[in-house]
């Protein structure tokens, strides 16, 4: 397994709340009315999720590798997915933001809601296809073993000392109870090692 296979993984988990946070959006327009508890469950989600476990790897272990390989400059691939991960926390403010008021009645801050909402879906469903099927690519054609290696390993040590394996399962399992909830499959992954393998494994020591 390469260190991008777990970023790829994960990606799968994040489209899967992208996708119940569709159906929170739909209801927004269709009803003129916010889901707030599933709302909140998915900033969390995306915030914890998305942005400090997975763009965390990325930006502090990926990415610093790539360019000493040569990614660098102004307008190099790594350059433009970290603008977009700012772009991302910038969105989820936004909705986070609008939540309250839009359960109090305030219509104004539905729109808001739905805005950066929709602004925020089509940003990282574009930012995971160009990572998975141009960046990701070009790392592995680019990177060395021992850079792989090393990448492994500090993901490891990240997600045991950082993150923890009660706090990753526990987005795990916002995501599903979303995925429940509106009807939207969950990631399928073949990946013995995958992220979903992980879960299942951990729940049945839990039994």
């Amino acid at each position: 397994m390469q260190p991008t296979d777990i970023l790829m993984n994960e990606h799968r988990i994040i489209e899967q709340v992208l996708n119940c946070l569709e159906k929170v959006l739909e209801q927004c327009e269709t009803g003129s009315s916010l889901d707030t508890r599933s709302a909140s469950q998915a900033i969390e989600f995306f915030r914890g999720f998305a942005d400090h476990c997975h763009h965390g790897k990325e930006e502090a272990l990926l990415f610093p590798v790539m360019e000493a390989n040569g990614f660098a400059g102004g307008c190099s691939p790594v350059v433009v997915m970290l603008r977009e991960h700012e772009l991302g926390r910038l969105y989820i403010q936004g909705m986070d933001a609008a939540i309250e008021p839009a359960a109090a009645g305030d219509s104004e801050a539905l729109k808001w809601f739905v805005q950066h909402g929709r602004s925020y879906l089509n940003l990282l469903r574009e930012h995971i296809r160009k990572e998975d099927t141009c960046l990701f690519p070009a790392a592995n054609h680019r990177l060395k073993e021992k850079d792989q290696e090393q990448l492994l390993a500090a993901f490891e040590k990240v997600e045991a000392e950082e993150v923890g394996p009660g706090i990753y399962d526990g987005f795990l399992r916002i995501a599903n109870e979303l995925s429940s909830r509106f009807g939207v499959p969950r990631a399928t992954i073949g990946d013995p090692n995958d992220v979903q393998a992980a879960q299942s494994s951990r729940e049945r020591s839990t039994r």
